[in-house]
């Protein structure tokens, strides 16, 4: 009898909580997404916090303003095919100078299966810094924490939008042929 080992759950999401609850970060408004759900569910276990499901991505950006205005920070979780949504929003965010932190969940890179992904995936961070979003790319799983802190640190202490683009790698390959 083979015994097969199931893999270790990553611990980049509570990586990035903890960063959350380092920063003072509130309000998490999320387009429901399977690489971000162990950060959802933990955002949403937080009395302290409220985790907010979205229609759409550019919602978030607009409740993030909100938030900052009300005097909460804010973190926005898409995935790499949603950017395309907030274009207009985003513009809103730099011409007012609200601090927006967004977290990125990458497809249409490393091992992407579904076609559709890769026109937006590829073009995801020059797209973020063409409307002037401070673009941070991470690839390793053990960088994870320490670039969501400085991206928040950067974010709310310029009061401008930044991204961390969570790399396909460290999110993890679909494998849909079995």
């Amino acid at each position: 009898m083979k015994v097969t080992k199931k893999p270790a759950a990553p611990t980049w999401p509570l990586d990035i909580y903890n960063v959350f609850k380092k920063v003072g970060i509130r309000q998490i408004a999320y387009v429901p997404d399977a690489g971000h759900t162990v950060l959802i569910k933990s955002c949403h276990a937080d009395k302290a916090m409220r985790a907010v499901s979205l229609t759409t991505e550019e919602e978030g950006v607009a409740m993030l303003a909100g938030s900052w205005l009300g005097g909460d920070r804010g973190a926005l979780l898409m995935q790499s095919s949603g950017v395309g949504n907030c274009i207009n929003m985003l513009g809103t965010i730099r011409e007012c100078r609200f601090p927006l932190l967004t977290l990125v969940t990458m497809r249409g890179e490393w091992g992407e299966f579904n076609p559709w992904q890769l026109p937006m995936g590829q073009s995801t961070a020059k797209v973020l810094d063409d409307v002037g979003v401070v673009v941070n790319h991470v690839n390793d799983a053990a960088l994870v924490g320490e670039t969501v802190f400085a991206a928040a640190m950067m974010a709310f202490q310029t009061c401008r939008p930044v991204a961390v683009l969570i790399g396909q790698r460290v999110v993890g390959f679909k494998d849909w042929s079995k």
